[in-house]
């Protein structure tokens, strides 16, 4: 299993077109072929970060996402809607025992 968590932050006149574009990658990228969970998430406390957290079942099933269509898309709309590039991390389940 494997996790992406990307934060964006995003310019207040672009706010509207980036979470509809995001809302149609959203959707395509929940029929992916090993993609779990796609769901995006806004900050309470800063209306111009929306964060995205990602599950998928491995990371050899991400790869493709990040190539497709609708990714490229979407990456075209943020790529000017947002104030600094994305932050993206790519994390997995701790290996420890947290009990």
């Amino acid at each position: 299993m494997i996790y992406v968590v990307a934060t964006l932050t995003v310019k207040p006149e672009a706010r509207a077109e980036v979470i509809a574009a995001a809302k149609a990658c959203i959707a395509a990228t929940r029929k992916e072929t090993g993609c779990i969970a796609y769901d995006m998430h806004e900050s309470v406390t800063d209306p111009a970060k929306l964060v995205f957290v990602e599950q998928w079942e491995t990371a050899e099933a991400l790869g493709p996402h990040g190539k497709s269509d609708h990714m490229r898309a979407f990456g075209r709309v943020v790529a000017a809607g947002v104030t600094a590039p994305p932050r993206i991390e790519v994390i997995t389940p701790a290996k420890v025992d947290v009990r």
